[in-house]
């Protein structure tokens, strides 16, 4: 399964995800790029910056709507 259907199908589950998580879950370098993907195919993706245990802030994206 590619990395953009993978991806898809945690989002359509109820899922947020993160550049590190996409890294860990889907080995995914470039989630920014998978998700303008998955909009491409129709979806509403959401993003939101959240802070991390770190104090860093990431991006944090999700689906408004499931197909």
């Amino acid at each position: 399964m590619s990395q953009n259907n993978s991806i898809l199908e945690y989002l359509k589950q109820g899922n947020s995800i993160t550049a590190l998580e996409a890294l860990k879950s889907f080995q995914c370098m470039r989630l920014a790029s998978r998700m303008n993907d998955i909009k491409n195919m129709g979806y509403e993706v959401c993003s939101q910056m959240v802070e991390i245990s770190s104090g860093k802030r990431v991006a944090s994206y999700w689906l408004r709507s499931v197909k």
